[in-house]
């Protein structure tokens, strides 16, 4: 069984400040590229590792979107989504820092060519709602954070009055041309990383990324049958794309409650309603709660302790097909602890006909258990 290895700090590993800008990034990036970079170090797996480390350090950090995240909620915040454990997302990365090249045409999957703007990031939370709100439905509010755009640059990431420049190394293509032998190999330009513009003067609000951390409000549809666990879509509320791009989407993972009386069973609903001892032996019509408020419950003549009784129609609502489920009442038959002299005198009337008027299945039972003990 392998041991849990924790990450180290993504500012520790590139030896930055939380402050760092992208150039102070990518200076601290290729000065450690360069000295454990595996052709550099042959046969050498502590280089490689360390490597590695560098290269998915700064993957996050060189991008908005990922280094918000992570500044917000640290590895947790990333979901899983970043690895540098292949060759081809190293050699990527390091054919972008260095300029591209036959590194950037081999491992990099196209990544030469410009990207356009990116679709926003989805974001996701846990929305607890009580059990009858899950089965009836309800509307709830919902308070989170997610990165908008900056009101004081307007989302340029410029510093006010000034605004981002076509990159001059590219000439706002976004990707350089370099010859290898008889080839010609396009790859991501290192200056603008892509995107044809660079800012040069950085918005003070938000260091340049252009958003910032706000708090929103939106409703949400709880629908009727619910059920713990699921989740529900809220289209376009997640983080906003670049450049005019598509927002990302909300993701609410519903968590339901315990209700004190009720449980869940599919679409079914089980309750458990004591009854007294007259009422099992006699009949009787009980007010028991279901989700629609009170309802009669009929108890048969004879009802034993532990029996099922079944109202149809009274669960919840099968998303899927509309239908409504039943509710199972469990009946617990009680047995007073106490008794008046009046209530002790009847019952034993009541036990002396009981010796009378034996049921087929209790002298059975006595046979059986005569003949167990003599033989």
């Amino acid at each position: 069984m392998g041991s849990t290895v924790s990450k180290r700090d993504y500012y520790e590993v590139l030896g930055v400040e939380r402050t760092a800008d992208a150039v102070t990034l990518k200076k601290a990036y290729r000065k450690l590229a360069m000295q454990y970079h595996p052709d550099r170090n042959p046969d050498d797996p502590e280089a490689e590792a360390k490597f590695r480390e560098a290269t998915e350090a700064y993957e996050v950090l060189s991008d908005e979107e990922k280094r918000a995240r992570y500044d917000r909620y640290g590895h947790a915040g990333l979901g899983g989504g970043v690895h540098a454990g292949s060759y081809e997302s190293i050699f990527e990365a390091f054919g972008d820092i260095f300029g591209g090249g036959l590194f950037g045409d081999m491992f990099g999957g196209g990544r030469g060519r410009r990207r356009g703007p990116r679709a926003g990031a989805d974001l996701q939370m846990e929305l607890e709602v009580d059990f009858l709100e899950a089965a009836k439905g309800c509307t709830k509010t919902v308070t989170f954070e997610r990165q908008e755009p900056c009101l004081e640059c307007h989302g340029s990431g410029a510093k006010k009055g000034t605004r981002p420049v076509s990159c001059d190394l590219c000439g706002g293509r976004g990707a350089i041309m370099q010859s290898a032998g008889f080839f010609q190999v396009q790859s991501t330009c290192p200056k603008c990383r892509g995107q044809g513009e660079v800012i040069a003067e950085h918005c003070p609000e938000c260091r340049g990324r252009g958003r910032v951390p706000r708090t929103r409000e939106c409703q949400v549809r709880i629908p009727e049958g619910i059920d713990d666990g699921m989740r529900l879509r809220m289209a376009g509320e997640g983080e906003p794309g670049e450049r005019g791009a598509p927002p990302g989407d909300l993701y609410c993972v519903v968590r339901i409650r315990e209700h004190e009386f009720f449980e869940r069973q599919d679409e079914h609903v089980l309750l458990e309603v004591p009854i007294t001892f007259t009422q099992a032996a006699l009949g009787a019509e009980i007010e028991v709660p279901t989700i629609d408020g009170k309802e009669i419950l009929k108890v048969k003549k004879g009802t034993q302790s532990g029996a099922l009784i079944t109202m149809k129609g009274k669960g919840i609502k099968n998303l899927r097909t509309g239908r409504r489920g039943n509710q199972i009442v469990r009946v617990a038959v009680e047995v007073p602890r106490k008794l008046t002299k009046k209530q002790e005198e009847l019952l034993r009337k009541l036990a002396e006909t009981e010796e009378v008027n034996v049921s087929p299945q209790r002298k059975t039972f006595f046979e059986k258990l005569k003949s167990y003990f003599e033989g």
